[in-house]
């Protein structure tokens, strides 16, 4: 079914294009297929996060730095925002609903213990972008998490994390199926 209902809106916006331009064939420019695609903007709410407010910004623009298929961008005033990010007590977490959707939890106690505030803020916006923990790991690896240890500061994705989210991002987005849980990612 869907795959007839895509072949009949190509061949409608086919008809469409043919008449708009004569009913000539038009060439895309020659660069057209290696032009990139433009990125998936996501709006992020860090409305909640207290005190981590600034680390939350910082680790959305590690991402932006890191990747070219997503933006994350702050929510303005009355937009929706795909992810919520909140302060609490706890250790921090995320749960994502579906790819580039969910909440992320800045949780106290992981920073009372010595972790890194703006690390903790771009692993958990890995797990939103789609990234699994990776632990135990190294330093060097972003979603290594808390396994990497106190004195361990880096907050940036690696080479292979950075090409899991553009791969997770290029093309059609892949999701959960409407109505599967959400899965709670715990660090």
């Amino acid at each position: 079914m869907y795959v007839r209902t895509l072949t009949g809106g190509l061949a409608a916006a086919l008809v469409l294009s043919l008449s708009l331009t004569g009913g000539q064939a038009v060439a895309a420019p020659p660069d057209a297929e290696d032009a990139p695609l433009a990125a998936r903007v996501l709006l992020y709410d860090a409305g909640g996060s207290a005190e981590f407010r600034s680390a939350v910004d910082r680790g959305a623009a590690i991402w932006n730095e890191s990747v070219d298929a997503v933006e994350l961008r702050p929510a303005a005033a009355g937009q929706r925002a795909n992810i919520r990010v909140l302060a609490d007590n706890g250790w921090p977490r995320a749960l994502p609903t579906t790819l580039g959707n969910g909440t992320v939890y800045i949780g106290r106690q992981a920073v009372d213990q010595g972790y890194d505030t703006i690390r903790i803020s771009a692993h958990e916006l890995g797990h939103i972008l789609g990234l699994p923990d990776r632990k135990p790991g190294p330093c060097s690896s972003l979603m290594s998490g808390s396994s990497a240890g106190t004195a361990c500061k880096n907050p940036y994705p690696n080479a292979a994390e950075k090409t899991e989210v553009e791969g997770n991002f290029a093309g059609v987005l892949a999701g959960r199926a409407p109505g599967a849980p959400a899965e709670v990612i715990v660090d």
